[in-house]
C-alpha cells in the first residue's frame, strides 16, 4: 500500500464528523503529527479574506500545494508565502490538475462562485472550507447541504463567531430559559460599507492584463468590465455577484440567536422598509425586514426584524438598552458612526449582544439579573487558543484529521440552513415594500408570489455547473 493510499484511508475516517458537534468536549493538547496526518490544501481566492484564510490553514501544519486567484497581482504576492504552490486563475483547472494531491479546498471568493467551487471540490472528496455567506442563492445552499451529506467530507463555513466561547455560552443561557420565551429578535448592522442603491454604469473599460475577467464573472451573466466598479471589493452590492448587507453580515450577527432559538425555515418575510432593487442591479441603500417563524419544538412563534443601512429598532426598545449604547445610537442618529447589535426580547428579560460575532452579551434589565448563575456547559469549547478566525480554522483542520471528535459546528448541514433562512430576506427586497412573501421552506418556493421563484436559483453561464 502506498503512503498516499494510507493517508487517504486515514482521512476518510474523519468524514462522519461533519454534523457531530454536540457531544461533550475532551481535554486537548497540541497534537503530534504522524506521517499519515499530513494534509495538503488548495486555496481558491487568496486576496482580501482569502489572504488570512489561506495563511491560517497553513498555520495548522497544512501544506498549500495550489493557489488560485483571478488577479495575477494577488497570486504573485501570495506566492512569496507559498513558494511551492502551483498558481492558477481558474479554480476548475486547478482542481482538475491537482486532483489527488489535494485534501482540503478553501473558497474565499465573491458569493456568486462559492457553490460552483465548493461542490466541485466536495464531489472530488475534498474537505471544504467556504467563506460566508455559504452561497449566492437559496437553492445553492440546499444543494451544498445535500452534497456534503452525500460525500461525507468535513465542511465548515467561515462565520468565525461560531468559534467564540461567548457565543456558545450565550446559546446555553438562552436555551436555559433565563430570558423566558423569546418572541422577538432585532438585529441591526452598520452595513453596507460599499456602493449600492445605484444602477449599472455605462461604457466599458479594457480588462487589465493581470485580471482573468471570465473567471471572475464565473457562473453569472457576462457583463462589461468597469474599472473599480466590481473587482475587487465593491461586488457585494451587485445582485449578480453579492447578497448585500443581509448576506454579508447576517451569517455573523444572527448566528447566535438562530442557533439558540432554532430559527430555521421562516413561513413568511416582509420588507417593511424597502426602496427595492435599483434598476435590477444593486440592493437598496437601507432596508428593514420582518421574518416570521412558527412555533417549533416547544418554542413560541417568533418575529425576527433585520435593519441595515442605518435603520434601527423603535425608540421604545432602544430606551431599554444600556446607557453607553444608547449614547452611541444617539450619535448615529446625528450622523455619527452606525452601530450593530442583536437584541432578543423574552418574557423574562432581554439579551443584548453588541458584538458582530455574538461573542459577548448583556442580560437586561440589569437589576433582574444580579447574581445570575450561568447554566452548566452543554456545548463543546474549542481548546485551541487564538483569534476566533484561527480557532475556526483549527476546528476545521483538526476535524479533517479526525483528532477533534465534536467536529465542525458550522458544517454545511448547519450553515446551509442558516444561509437558506437568511437569503429568503432578499426575495422580500425584490417583492416591494409591505408585500408579505409566504414561504414554503421545504420546497423552496413562495406560494403566494410565484414570480419570485425565478430568484431562488439561476441558470449558470455556459461552461459553469454545479
Amino acid at each position: 500500500m502506498t503512503r498516499k493510499t494510507s493517508r487517504r484511508s486515514f482521512l476518510g475516517s474523519s468524514a462522519a464528523l461533519g454534523t457531530a458537534f454536540w457531544v461533550a468536549p475532551q481535554t486537548f493538547g497540541k497534537p503530534t503529527r504522524s506521517a499519515l496526518e499530513g494534509l495538503t490544501a488548495a486555496c481558491i481566492g487568496v486576496g482580501g479574506k482569502g489572504d488570512s484564510d489561506s495563511s491560517h490553514i497553513a498555520d495548522q501544519d497544512v501544506e498549500i500545494v495550489g493557489i488560485c486567484d483571478v488577479d495575477k497581482r494577488t497570486l504573485a504576492k501570495k506566492a512569496k508565502e507559498f513558494t511551492k504552490a502551483e498558481q492558477f486563475t481558474d479554480f476548475r483547472e486547478m482542481l482538475d490538475k491537482l486532483g489527488d494531491k489535494v485534501d482540503i479546498v478553501s473558497v474565499s471568493t465573491p458569493d456568486h462562485t462559492h457553490a460552483a467551487a465548493a461542490i466541485k471540490a466536495m464531489k472530488a472528496k475534498k474537505h471544504v472550507y467556504v467563506q460566508k455567506p455559504l452561497t449566492w442563492s437559496i437553492r445553492e445552499a440546499r444543494i451544498m447541504r445535500e452534497v456534503a451529506a452525500e460525500t461525507g467530507v468535513v465542511t465548515q463555513m467561515g462565520n468565525q463567531g461560531t468559534a467564540e466561547d461567548g457565543l456558545r455560552e450565550a446559546v446555553e443561557v438562552i436555551r436555559s430559559g433565563a430570558i423566558g420565551s423569546v418572541s422577538e429578535l432585532h438585529v441591526w448592522t452598520n452595513r453596507p460599507v460599499w456602493p449600492q442603491g445605484i444602477g449599472r454604469p455605462a461604457g466599458e473599460d479594457k480588462v487589465p492584463d493581470y485580471l482573468d475577467w471570465d473567471s471572475w464573472i464565473g457562473p453569472a451573466p457576462m457583463r462589461p468590465y468597469k474599472e473599480g466598479v466590481y473587482h475587487s471589493f465593491n461586488w457585494r452590492g451587485w445582485v449578480d455577484f453579492g447578497t448585500g448587507a443581509l448576506g454579508d453580515m447576517a451569517c455573523h450577527t444572527t448566528n447566535m440567536p438562530v442557533m439558540a432559538l432554532e430559527l430555521w425555515d421562516p413561513i413568511a418575510v416582509t420588507a417593511v422598509k424597502n426602496p427595492g432593487i435599483v434598476e435590477g442591479e444593486t440592493f437598496p441603500g437601507a432596508t428593514t425586514l420582518m421574518f416570521e417563524f412558527p412555533e417549533r419544538n416547544g418554542l413560541v412563534a417568533t418575529k425576527f426584524y433585520w435593519y441595515d443601512g442605518g435603520s434601527l429598532p423603535s425608540d421604545d426598545l432602544i430606551a431599554q438598552l444600556p446607557e453607553g449604547f444608547r449614547k452611541r445610537i444617539a450619535e448615529q442618529k446625528k450622523g455619527g458612526s452606525k452601530t450593530s447589535a442583536a437584541l432578543l426580547v423574552g418574557s423574562k428579560g432581554m439579551l443584548l449582544s453588541e458584538n458582530d460575532y455574538g461573542a459577548a452579551y448583556t442580560l437586561l434589565p440589569d437589576a433582574d439579573f444580579k447574581g445570575f448563575k450561568k447554566p452548566d456547559q452543554s456545548i463543546p469549547r474549542i481548546p485551541f487558543k487564538g483569534s476566533n478566525d484561527e480557532r475556526n480554522k483549527w476546528e476545521f483542520v483538526e476535524s479533517c484529521r479526525g483528532n477533534y471528535k465534536p467536529g465542525t459546528m458550522s458544517n454545511f448541514g448547519y450553515a446551509g440552513r442558516l444561509t437558506e433562512t437568511i437569503l429568503v430576506g432578499n426575495l422580500a427586497v425584490r417583492a416591494g415594500e409591505g408585500q408579505r412573501i409566504e414561504w414554503d421552506a421545504k420546497n423552496l418556493v413562495s406560494t403566494n408570489l410565484p414570480e419570485l421563484n425565478q430568484y431562488v436559483q439561476r441558470e449558470y453561464r455556459e461552461g459553469w455547473s454545479l
